[in-house]
């Protein structure tokens, strides 16, 4: 994210971006209360800026495309602010882009359940370790694959 901040990288066609609060304020060149004053805007700018679909992660996680489309996943927990968490959404994107997802779909479907696995998590009451978030997306993959009904 600092070089591409610092334009000494360029992103390659079909990416996607996944700045939380201050590694979006980086690359806009604000800080980090004006992306958080207007989220929406600062995920719309990021993804006409790099021409990537851009996930501004946080409470209430902004997908944002370089058309000006953008979405909204209302699903998580508080819990799922620790670390490592955004490499496994990062993973899963990746998963999915590799299988021939393309990245808008990719990102949205990956940001989904993530989100629904950190719920179900959640659920047990304790702390959240990132490396458990990937059974639970498989599960949550399997309960919806038409190859079991």
């Amino acid at each position: 994210m600092n070089l591409l901040a610092q334009a000494l990288v360029q992103l390659p066609a079909h990416v996607v971006l996944t700045p939380h609060p201050g590694e979006a304020a980086r690359l806009l060149g604000i800080s980090n209360a004006e992306v958080q004053a207007d989220r929406p805007a600062a995920a719309r700018a990021l993804a006409q800026r790099y021409q990537a679909v851009c996930l501004l992660k946080g409470a209430g996680t902004l997908i944002a495309a370089p058309d000006g489309g953008l979405w909204l996943c209302d699903r998580g927990h508080p819990a799922m602010a620790g670390a490592g968490l955004g490499d496994v959404l990062a993973g899963v994107i990746g998963a999915l882009l590799a299988q021939g997802l393309a990245a808008l779909p990719a990102a949205q479907l990956a940001v989904y359940l993530h989100a629904c696995a950190g719920e179900r998590l959640a659920q047990q009451g304790r702390g959240l370790a990132a490396s458990e978030l990937c059974a639970v997306i498989r599960e949550l993959l399997q309960e919806q694959s038409a190859c079991l009904s």
